[in-house]
């Protein structure tokens, strides 16, 4: 089994051997040749411009090298000429000494840019022996296409103008009742029999689950015609009615499978996704019949639990809809009650305001009538005799009678008792 992703939606699928290998012969295209071509030429390029950078390179190292060394060579002759302590054999020695080091590492220098290059050159080999097997593989699968072509061609010529297009619907057909019992036993697919709404297209195929759940749904159209025809059909004349019939009969895919515009390099090379034009529509050639039912099949089984849901989902249809009402009636009922509740909310905050407000007043009035009794009972605390008779000899005389005769009534009293 082999997995491949489709370069619109990058949904992953799983195909046989020899499904795979079908494709696999047809997506190899002229622009595959071209590109191939086009790297090649880059690569030449890119080596060609990488071999005279690093010859610059290591010229530029090496030259600066031995300009260094050279530079060193005089400073240390001009030392040892300058000490004159040293002897003619020191000195020699010296510069010896000097310039074997520096032809030592020029000479490094050179071993490392020809290992370089010689690594650029067997990595460039490897990569045109590379585009050489991919070239030869490519030229492999157009002869098989042209042959194919050929004999398809062949077979046309010896057909009648009728039998061109049965032929096609037939072969699909036998294709598909061969695989039938062991790929699809739950599918449906018959000859859409349907004019009611004008037009109809030439096969349904259609795929559902034990509890009745659709899986996948394709409208097929299947157009061929003769090589000795005057008038030249093309494929994208019949893509508008495919998916005007599609939507009729309530198809999720439609299929072209074309025997048209045998030369064209687009329809020759695959499965050609046309949904730029019409959504979820392909054009294909009868060896792809089969491979692509298969892809769509795999695909759909991904997300079918959520169909599952979603089927869940419109048979509670109703019973969301009457809750929805529900809650919005709730939802009214509650506001309009909140509303008048928050009213009489306001309104009794106002009289609580107005309520303290007098009460705060009232409160205000007690106090000062407290402080007035503080002060009358301090003056009563502080009223005497004294202070009431001062200046009044009348009433002095008067209170002094009282205390004298209150004094006579005690003293009888004590009297008696002894």
């Amino acid at each position: 089994m082999h997995t491949i992703a489709c370069p619109h939606c990058h949904a992953e699928f799983s195909l046989e051997d020899a499904g795979y290998a079908d494709i696999l012969n047809q997506v190899r295209t002229r622009e595959f040749e071209s590109e191939v071509a086009q790297r090649l030429a880059a690569a030449e390029l890119v080596k060609q411009a990488d071999l005279k950078a690093m010859e610059a390179e290591a010229a530029l190292r090496l030259q600066r090298s031995v300009a260094e060394k050279s530079a060193e060579i005089e400073r240390l002759t001009a030392q040892l000429r300058a000490t004159s302590e040293l002897n003619e054999t020191s000195r020699t020695l010296a510069v010896c000494e000097a310039v074997n080091a520096v032809e030592k590492e020029r000479d490094e220098l050179r071993h490392a840019l020809e290992a370089s290059r010689k690594d650029k050159e067997l990595a460039v080999a490897n990569l045109e022996a590379q585009h050489r097997l991919e070239l030869d593989a490519r030229e492999g699968a157009i002869r098989q296409r042209d042959d194919e072509i050929a004999r398809l061609a062949d077979f046309k010529a010896r057909l009648s103008t009728k039998m061109v297009g049965e032929s096609l619907e037939q072969h699909c057909e036998i294709e598909f009742n061969r695989l039938r019992a062991a790929a699809f036993p739950n599918a449906y697919f018959e000859k859409d029999n349907d004019a009611t709404a004008g037009s109809k297209g030439d096969y349904i195929f259609r795929e559902a689950d034990a509890a009745g759940t659709e899986i996948v749904s394709i409208m097929f159209e299947m157009k061929n015609e003769a090589d000795t025809t005057a008038t030249r059909h093309r494929n994208e004349d019949f893509l508008k009615e495919l998916d005007r019939d599609r939507n009729e009969k309530g198809c999720e895919y439609a299929v072209l499978v074309s025997m048209l515009e045998l030369d064209s390099d687009l329809y020759n090379g695959g499965i050609v996704d046309v949904s730029h034009r019409y959504p979820k529509m392909y054009v294909i050639r009868p060896q792809f019949f089969i491979p692509l039912i298969t892809l769509l099949r795999n695909a759909a089984l991904g997300s079918l639990q959520y169909k599952r849901e979603l089927a869940e989902v419109k048979a509670q249809n109703i019973d969301i809809t009457r809750f929805e009402e529900n809650l919005e009636t709730f939802k009214t009922a509650f506001a309009r009650n909140y509303r008048l509740a928050s009213e009489r909310f306001g309104e009794a905050i106002t009289e609580i305001d107005k309520a303290i407000a007098r009460l705060t007043k009232v409160k205000e009035a007690l106090l000062g009538s407290e402080n007035h009794l503080r002060l009358a009972n301090q003056k009563a605390e502080d009223v005497t005799i004294k202070r009431l008779t001062r200046g009044n000899p009348t009433m002095a005389a008067k209170f002094t009678e009282v205390r004298d005769g209150r004094l006579q009534v005690a003293a009888v009293v004590a009297e008696d008792e002894f």
